[in-house]
């Protein structure tokens, strides 16, 4: 199969224009499309990259749902979305998969722009539940009939947002609202914790459905008294049943519960899903699942089960790009090179060992790698604690997630004017996850943080060094910000170094001053040379340190008649603000123009096509900046 081709649809698939067509299949059928829904996603999402193993696991799951619930006057909310693939599919977008994460196609979570099925399109894990509480609690006030179905992983559960929504439901028994805990044992790696253990402990029993059967199929052979030994032994059953299952959990907090089930059973699921529905209150369902199921490459894959992949061959699961090198990757061996430097070196993650490249020092040192779940702003206070016992902790997590745990950074790491240093990956515009994972609020929010040191590197080298000074800081938190993708081939060496500034171009007798921030050093250092080609002569600096704003770059840019910065990051607030904002405060009255992200929802697409939307590329900045020029000198005119 080509992975250009058009991705192939099974005939029952391609009936299925919308969710009624789904809905009026014979019950017959149903394995059947379970296998065509398979087939057919691995196919689409081979050409485009996705998150192909969470849906894999919840073909079954999904079916018997929407079988179930009448969406959308029943409302359902997936946790995290990137398992809608699926629902995507039933409610008539199969047809739309060849534009899967690219610009103008589908997205890779749901969209209320696709459709009305889609409700909620935040996909930051484990804010299901609340949602959930606030949708059941809305129909109740109406008195309505709607039910709210929650679909939520196992990994999600490991957030503490879902236990504050749990104990407000639990509260409540009027609320027409069903759980469906999908428990496949992983949310990216293997879900951690107490929790993933009394779940797991399931798993790992021959698995008590089957033995249930078998003692009441041997029960009930007993000739006269085979129905009534098995009605006596049915008490016995909620004792083995809390011995192997986890409902004593979710019982302890008085919510009903359904389940374990077998989450690849369409009939059981069925089953489980109407009683739920019947019950009028909230209700958990339990089903267990596998990631990948039913395409090998993503049951052999042991570490993310193809979480997540680039464009891949569907037979092999190989990527089919050539693999270049990442700026997770130099991290991950920086990480590994400074803990064999520093024994006080630990590190931290949110159920994200691979994407933020700790797995690599947890296969080196795994005593000295925390993996605390879903849990941003828990993973924030007890790296709190460990610098304060004398540890250095190295929070990495993607720059999107880090929102959550902003007062954690602030009250509880920098007012104790603590040693931590947080990695930011996928800072800036990150492209196909769309706005709920664009990393572009970092720098404007964490700047108000007293005392917080935030670094940006350019390139691979400049990565190492700026990670080794910020673990070198012992009086307060550090911060490193770096984008998605590939790191630049080639370093972007300094021509110079002005006072722990690295000029990168430089003009003799220069009219501006342009300041790089981070990766897009080498887009400024080409708008550079292209103003150069106009006669404008431009000097291009990278700060390193970004916040808070280096004295001798304010002073630098004083001698300037024009300054302009250039960041991946929003305007609003961002470093472009705090450069002008030190300007006023040191009564230089400077001119700056400021390139960066504008507040707003952008949409998905490649980060070079977004990019260019934002006006962020070398050519846009330079006729920007020559226009200003041209302008200013216009005036000057007008002057004398």
């Amino acid at each position: 199969m080509n992975p250009h081709d058009e991705p192939e649809m099974g005939p029952l698939l391609s009936g299925i224009g919308r969710l009624a067509d789904f809905k009026s299949l014979d019950e017959a059928e149903l394995p059947r499309l379970a296998e065509e829904i398979r087939a057919f996603l691995v196919g689409a999402v081979a050409r485009t990259g996705g998150h192909i193993g969470p849906n894999l696991g919840v073909v079954e799951l999904t079916m018997a749902i929407h079988r179930v619930f009448d969406s959308p006057h029943d409302q359902l909310v997936f946790d995290t979305g990137h398992q809608s693939y699926v629902h995507k599919a039933l409610t008539g977008r199969a047809g739309q998969f060849a534009g899967l994460r690219g610009r103008g196609g589908l997205t890779g979570y749901p969209s209320q722009a696709e459709s009305p099925h889609d409700l909620v399109e935040n996909s930051h894990a484990s804010t299901s539940l609340s949602y959930a509480d606030g949708l059941a609690k809305a129909h109740a006030l109406a008195g309505s009939d709607r039910h709210v179905v929650a679909v939520v992983g196992d990994g999600a559960l490991t957030g503490g947002m879902c236990w504050e929504a749990l104990n407000n439901i639990a509260a409540r028994d009027d609320l027409k609202l069903v759980i469906v805990v999908n428990d496949n044992g992983r949310s990216y790696a293997p879900t951690v914790g107490g929790l993933a253990k009394r779940l797991s402990g399931l798993r790992l029993n021959p698995g008590y459905e089957p033995t249930l059967r078998r003692i009441q199929e041997a029960v009930e052979k007993i000739p006269v008294f085979g129905r009534a030994a098995y009605a006596g032994l049915h008490a016995a059953k909620t004792g083995l049943k809390d011995a192997l299952a986890p409902q004593g959990m979710f019982a302890d907090l008085g919510i009903k519960y359904v389940g374990p089930v077998d989450g690849h059973d369409i009939a059981e699921l069925t089953e489980a899903l109407e009683r739920a529905k019947g019950f009028g209150g909230p209700v958990i369902v339990h089903a267990l699942t596998e990631k990948g199921r039913g395409w090998a490459p993503a049951r052999a894959d042991e570490a993310e089960q193809m979480h997540s992949p680039p464009a891949f061959d569907p037979i092999t699961g190989e990527p089919t790009a050539a693999s270049k090198r990442r700026w997770t990757g130099v991290f991950a061996d920086e990480l590994v090179a400074q803990a064999n430097l520093r024994p006080e070196l630990v590190a931290i993650t949110a159920a994200m060992p691979g994407p933020t490249g700790v797995d690599k020092l947890m296969k080196r040192h795994p005593e000295r790698v925390f993996d605390v779940g879903i849990a941003e702003q828990h993973a924030v206070t007890s790296a709190a604690g460990l610098a304060m016992n004398g540890l250095h902790p190295v929070v990495a997590v993607y720059s999107t997630f880090m929102n959550r745990a902003f007062d954690q950074t602030v009250l509880d790491v920098a007012m104790h004017r603590l040693p931590v240093t947080f990695v930011l990956d996928r800072a800036g515009i990150t492209g196909p996850d769309g706005p709920s994972h664009y990393g572009i609020w970092d720098t404007s929010i964490f700047r108000v943080v007293p005392g917080l040191r935030i670094a940006a590197p350019r390139d691979a080298s400049t990565l190492r060094e700026e990670f080794a000074e910020a673990l070198a800081v012992d009086d307060g938190p550090t911060m490193l910000r770096f984008p998605t993708g590939a790191v630049p081939a080639a370093d972007l060496p300094a021509v110079d170094v002005h006072e722990g500034l690295d000029v990168l171009l430089k003009h003799e007798d220069d009219e501006l001053l342009i300041v790089a921030c981070g990766s897009l050093a080498g887009t400024a250092v080409e708008a550079a040379e292209l103003l150069a080609e106009r006669g404008i002569r431009a000097t291009v600096v990278d700060p390193r340190w970004i916040s808070p704003v280096p004295d001798p770059l304010v002073k630098l840019a004083g001698q300037y008649p024009l300054v302009a910065t250039v960041e991946d990051g929003i305007r609003t607030g961002g470093f472009g603000d705090a450069l002008a904002q030190s300007l006023r405060d040191a009564g230089e009255d400077v001119p700056l123009v400021d390139f960066g992200v504008e507040r707003g929802w952008h949409p998905h697409g490649s980060r070079a096509e977004l990019l260019a939307d934002l006006g962020l590329t070398a050519d846009a900045i330079a006729e920007r900046l020559a226009a200003e020029v041209h302008r200013r000198g216009e005036d000057d005119g007008h002057h004398h």
